[in-house]
């Protein structure tokens, strides 16, 4: 009796090999009948470039596919640092100006006006304020007179 259990049992996983065969034979049908992708019909069917650029073409997108898998926590990071220099940048660089601005006016003011009387924080808010439109550097006297 034990040998025709065993035989059954063959039998069985016979039947069940090639079942999954045949599922598999199915799958590699239908993935062959798949329509080619239109960039790929219309660069090497219709205008017939060589195989060779296919070939690297698919090559470099699988390893830009494996990379974006693998390295995904180093390119949110990069592109996170990005996003807050990109943000900030216009900050910086309008206080730059401001700072700039300011020396330009100082070495104005100290140069062509009467400064005996003013100390360094009124030159300052003198500064500040031409940079800002103010009109108060004008009321300041002229040397030359």
């Amino acid at each position: 009796m034990e040998k025709k259990e065993s035989n059954n049992s063959k039998d069985m996983k016979n039947q069940n090999f090639e079942a999954k065969k045949m599922k598999n034979s199915a799958k590699s049908n239908n993935q062959k009948d798949k329509s080619l992708p239109w960039w790929v019909e219309i660069l090497f069917v219709q205008i017939g470039l060589p195989d060779k650029y296919l070939i690297r073409i698919l090559k470099s997108n699988k390893k830009v596919k494996d990379f974006f898998k693998n390295d995904k926590k180093s390119i949110f990071s990069f592109l996170f640092i990005i996003t807050i220099l990109t943000y900030f940048y216009p900050v910086v660089k309008q206080s730059k100006d401001k700072l700039e601005c300011q020396t330009i006016a100082k070495d104005y003011i100290i140069e062509n006006k009467d400064i005996i009387k003013i100390t360094r924080k009124q030159l300052r808010m003198l500064s500040t304020n031409f940079c800002n439109g103010g009109e108060e550097i004008y009321e300041i006297e002229n040397i030359k007179r």
